[in-house]
C-alpha cells in the first residue's frame, strides 16, 4: 500500500480536557481487553491478495456496521487503514479513539461534509490505500446500506470488501446501532467477503446496487454466526 498523508488533528479545544483524558484511558483499557478475545477470521484471503498487490491494485473500500466498530478497530489496529468519521461532536471522539489505534481519518458523511469527504476518499483509494466506511452511519437506520461507499468505490475503480463480526458474549449500548462491546475472553468470528467490484458506469448506477451489498452483509453475518456455532460444537 501507499500511505496517504496523515490528516491534521482537530484543535485540542474542540473536545473538553476530561473527554480527551477519557479517550486516552479508554484506548488503553480497550487494548488490554482485546488481548483476552479469542479471534478467528474467515474469508479474508481475497483482501490479503489485494493488499499484497500494493499500489498496483491495493485500494479497497471496507464496509462494516457502525455498531461493530469497536472489535474491528481493535482487531485491525496499526494496519494503516483510513476511516470515514462524521463531523459531529461524537464523531470527533470516535476519531480520537481510532487514531489511537493507528488509523488515519477522513472527516465527513453523506449528510455533513459529504462532497468533500467523497473527494478525499476517492483520492486516498486511488493511491492504493484501504478506506473503512460504515454504510449505516452516522445515525442509522441500523444495518441499512447507504450508497456513499459504493459511489466512492465506483469513482476510484476499486472493489468493496464487507466484514461482519459475530461476538458470543458482549455488552450492548442503548444507542440506535446497539453498539457492541465484547466481554473479556469473548469469542469473535470476523467474516470477510471477497473483494467485490461495484457494478455500474456511473455513480447513480453504483448507488442502485446498494440492496445487493446489503444482502452481502447479511450473508456475512450468517456465515460468521455459523462458523461460531461450528466452533462451539467442536469444543
Amino acid at each position: 500500500m501507499i500511505d496517504a498523508p496523515a490528516p491534521a488533528a482537530a484543535p485540542a479545544a474542540a473536545v473538553p480536557a476530561r473527554v480527551r483524558w477519557a479517550v486516552a484511558a479508554g484506548s488503553r483499557v480497550l487494548r488490554l481487553l482485546a488481548r483476552t478475545w479469542r479471534v478467528r477470521e474467515v474469508g479474508r484471503e481475497g483482501w490479503h491478495a489485494r493488499r499484497a498487490a500494493g499500489a498496483a491494485g491495493g485500494g479497497v473500500v471496507v464496509a462494516l456496521w457502525h455498531g461493530q466498530m469497536l472489535p474491528l478497530v481493535a482487531h485491525h489496529r496499526d494496519e494503516g487503514v483510513a476511516v470515514l468519521i462524521s463531523e459531529h461532536r461524537d464523531g470527533e471522539i470516535i476519531a480520537r479513539v481510532v487514531r489511537a489505534f493507528g488509523f488515519a481519518t477522513v472527516r465527513g458523511s453523506t449528510s455533513r461534509g459529504g462532497g468533500r469527504a467523497l473527494l478525499e476518499l476517492v483520492s486516498v483509494l486511488r493511491r492504493g490505500r484501504e478506506v473503512a466506511v460504515t454504510p449505516d452511519g452516522p445515525r442509522g437506520p441500523r444495518h441499512s446500506f447507504a450508497p456513499g461507499a459504493l459511489v466512492a468505490a465506483q469513482r476510484a475503480g476499486v472493489p468493496l470488501v464487507g466484514v461482519v463480526a459475530h461476538v458470543d458474549r458482549s455488552w450492548r449500548l442503548g444507542s440506535w446501532d446497539r453498539f457492541e462491546i465484547p466481554k473479556p475472553f469473548a469469542r469473535i468470528v470476523f467474516a470477510y467477503s471477497e473483494p467485490t467490484p461495484v457494478p455500474g458506469a456511473t455513480p447513480r448506477e453504483a448507488a442502485a446496487s446498494a440492496p445487493h451489498f446489503a444482502a452481502l452483509m447479511e450473508a456475512l453475518g450468517r456465515r460468521a454466526a455459523a462458523e461460531a456455532a461450528g466452533a462451539r460444537a467442536h469444543g
